[in-house]
């Protein structure tokens, strides 16, 4: 299984501290799973024009293409003024309509309020379940007071986390378990 765990903002730290995390967990308990960390912050990638993701080049082709060829995307993303970030929207608008079709896909967000919860519920999953994806339905919100010096302190996150990566991985297997016994009923190998 090839996981990828995208930190969907190029600013600030805390996404990417609980995509640590999330990572750190998969990397213990899934050894033998494939985990690639994708922080937008780490890349230059270019705004979405239209084209096809293959006719990119660089970090932006890099990016689009490791998202394409996972079975599994974990996405992390802040709450800026009420949405998320412009940044993770382009990643969106990089991709085509079916990217997520056959993956699954779960959701970690960070926020500087608890009234920023339902962005997730309104803005996200609607947009990864118009690209199709098989969305984990409970998702992990961390406010603002769970982090101290880049540390999550609050053990209830910590364990949403846990919980986030084992139901990601398990709903992974499952749906590709399904999907290879179709396939094989229907073709015959």
């Amino acid at each position: 299984m090839n996981i990828v765990a995208l930190s969907g903002s190029i600013v600030g730290s805390k996404t990417r501290t609980a995509m640590n995390a999330v990572v750190k967990e998969l990397k213990e308990k899934y050894p033998e799973e494939k985990v690639t960390l994708i922080d937008l912050a780490d890349f230059k990638v270019e705004f979405s024009d239209g084209r096809n993701y293959l006719d990119y080049q660089g970090d932006t082709k890099y990016v689009a293409q490791t998202i394409m060829d996972a079975d599994a995307i974990i996405i992390g993303t802040p709450i800026f003024q009420a949405s998320i970030p412009a940044t993770l929207k382009n990643i969106f608008d990089l991709l085509p309509v079916n990217a997520f079709r056959d993956k699954v896909v779960s959701m970690l967000v960070t926020a500087g309020s608890s009234k920023h919860y339902l962005i997730a519920e309104n803005q996200l999953k609607p947009i990864l379940g118009y690209m199709k994806a098989q969305i984990v339905q409970t998702f992990v919100f961390i406010e603002e007071s769970d982090f101290y010096r880049k540390e999550i302190t609050n053990d209830d996150v910590i364990f949403r986390i846990q919980r986030l990566a084992e139901d990601t991985v398990l709903l992974t297997r499952t749906y590709t378990k399904i999907r290879e016994e179709k396939e094989e009923a229907e073709y015959g190998f």
